[in-house]
């Protein structure tokens, strides 16, 4: 599809008088913004595709979302903590991940509370209360990042957050129409008909809206629908009937394989099929960073299932005890539901047990919070490693690529295999006597010398680095020591360069949506601007 809009012109200096000043005749990127009904409405992966497409027809193009909340972060090169929705989104635009795509990052600690990161540093730690009267403030930090990814590209891709038409929430909204209209950005308004009930959710979300706000709404889509686009049709008119606004485009359920934002993944509900050599990930309350286990999807033959009860737990090759928000908290849970004890049965029968951050962590013998960054106190862990770990305020950032040293047990297919990832804990692991190294890394920020990261002994392993298992060849010699182990010829059970994996369907997504949305429209939207 050949671009369906004219060259840029630089805008006309702002009319309006705003708490932030923009300098005057400087180029600014046009922007769009896509906002939902609901979470998990679509919006990350819509917005992903319009990146894609943006940068297909040949122009510069970036994501942004002013606030993020998700446990699923990433860490930059620079050592900075954002949402890993935006490092998606960057991924599909072609570009480096920047914290100026996602300024500010909110990672719920309980139910009433949040770790607040503003620009990749960490702020503290908040009440919902307190950070609803607080947010306001952070304004110029979020256009200060947007200004300066619109004076550096042609195209903006923002994404809403939730719904906006959360009436509680609409106070000095800064990641929907509040974001909107510090942008200048017209709206694309989703609805999730998979569902049910879309056409309620896109006229009942815009009759909420504020005149200013509806007149920013300049379309709406349908997505994940399954059937014949056909029978919508009716609906389809009556919705631009009584909304006013043309529907440009009904996008379908699409199964690709990306990197999902937060816990509403539909991964967690998959009923997975024990396959020839099964691995379960324990579905902790606050599970973090589990894109972390994305390569073994992809390896046919093998299974990857996320268990939250004990019944579901099975005879599995490889037990992934994940990375989590709150380590101590976490461990509570394990064994207050019973899953600890059933691990712990599990390994003494042979099962490979494998930890990443918290879960590595939990591993351990002790784990102490002397300054309350967590639950305070101290806690027996499960006893499976010979370490302990003490938690403090500092927050380890950092990518780091090294290489697995001369590994034992189970796992010895990993020796010598290069790895690459990333740190972000709180919390120093102490090794003793009978537990060995896992990897020797170098920290990409601060240092090239190399160090030591996690701990192994016989057939329970542990590590700090999330993204361990993305560099091809980690989880295909994972998937060999496990068929070895079991008897099981594991020669067709070959994993798949994932970065290249992930740009086929990044291209995959972007044909579809050019099938599906009237990008022509789009682009007259994008042009005319609000």
């Amino acid at each position: 599809m050949k671009n369906c809009w004219k060259q840029f012109e630089k805008p006309a200096a702002d009319s309006e008088n705003t708490d932030y000043e923009r300098e005057e005749n400087t180029f600014m990127a046009k922007a769009i913004m896509i906002q939902g009904t609901m979470s998990n409405a679509g919006k990350s992966l819509l917005a992903a595709g319009l990146c894609r497409i943006f940068k297909q027809d040949g122009y510069r193009v970036a994501p942004f979302k002013s606030q993020n909340m998700a446990l699923n972060s990433f860490i930059t090169e620079e050592g900075l903590e954002m949402g890993r929705a935006q490092v998606m989104q960057a991924e599909a635009a072609g570009i480096k991940p920047s914290v100026l795509m996602n300024p500010i990052l909110l990672k719920p600690t309980n139910d009433v509370g949040s770790q607040v990161i503003v620009n990749g540093e960490v702020l503290g730690n908040m009440s919902a209360r307190d950070y609803f009267a607080y947010k306001k403030k952070l304004i110029p930090d979020i256009m200060d990042a947007y200004d300066t990814l619109a004076a550096e590209n042609d195209i903006i891709v923002i994404e809403g957050a939730g719904s906006p038409a959360e009436i509680n929430l609409k106070q000095d909204d800064i990641v929907n129409m509040g974001m909107a209209k510090l942008a200048k950005a017209p709206v694309l308004l989703v609805g999730d008909i998979d569902r049910g009930g879309v056409f309620a959710q896109l006229i009942g979300t815009v009759m909420l809206l504020e005149d200013d706000e509806k007149a920013m709404v300049k379309g709406l889509i349908i997505n994940k629908f399954r059937g014949d686009k056909t029978i919508l049709d009716p609906g389809v008119e009556m919705l631009e009937e009584r909304s006013g606004i043309p529907v440009v485009g009904v996008a379908p359920y699409l199964q690709i394989e990306v990197e999902d934002e937060d816990s509403l993944t539909e991964r967690f509900d998959n009923q997975q099929e024990v396959g020839q050599i099964d691995i379960a990930v324990i579905r902790v309350p606050r599970i973090s960073n589990f894109t972390d286990f994305n390569p073994f999807e992809n390896i046919p033959g093998v299974s990857l299932r996320y268990v939250k009860h004990i019944h579901e737990l099975k005879h599995p090759d490889m037990v992934i005890l994940p990375g989590t928000k709150n380590t101590m908290g976490d461990l509570q849970w394990m064994r207050e539901s019973g899953m600890e004890a059933a691990v712990l049965k599990l390994a003494a029968a042979g099962t490979v047990i494998f930890g990443v951050c918290g879960g590595y962590q939990m591993l351990g013998e002790t784990l102490s919070d002397p300054d309350g960054v967590e639950a305070g106190g101290t806690m027996k862990g499960m006893g499976l490693l010979p370490m302990d770990t003490v938690f403090a305020d500092g927050k380890t950032r950092t990518r780091v690529s090294g290489t697995f040293g001369q590994v034992d047990g189970e796992l010895s297919e990993l020796s010598g295999v290069e790895l690459e990832g990333y740190e972000i804990h709180m919390g120093v692991t102490t090794l003793h006597e009978g537990a060995s190294p896992l990897t020797a890394i170098r920290d990409h920020a601060t240092t090239t010398q190399e160090k030591q990261d996690g701990a192994y002994r016989s057939r329970v392993y542990g590590t700090y680095v999330h993204g361990v298992f993305d560099k091809e060849g980690v989880a295909e010699a994972v998937i060999r020591a496990l068929g070895r182990k079991k008897g099981i010829d594991t020669t067709d059970m070959k994993g798949v360069d994932f970065q290249a994996f992930k740009e086929t369907q990044y291209d995959i997504l972007a044909a579809a949506l050019r099938e599906h949305l009237d990008m022509k429209k789009i682009y007259e939207i994008l042009e005319e601007g609000v």
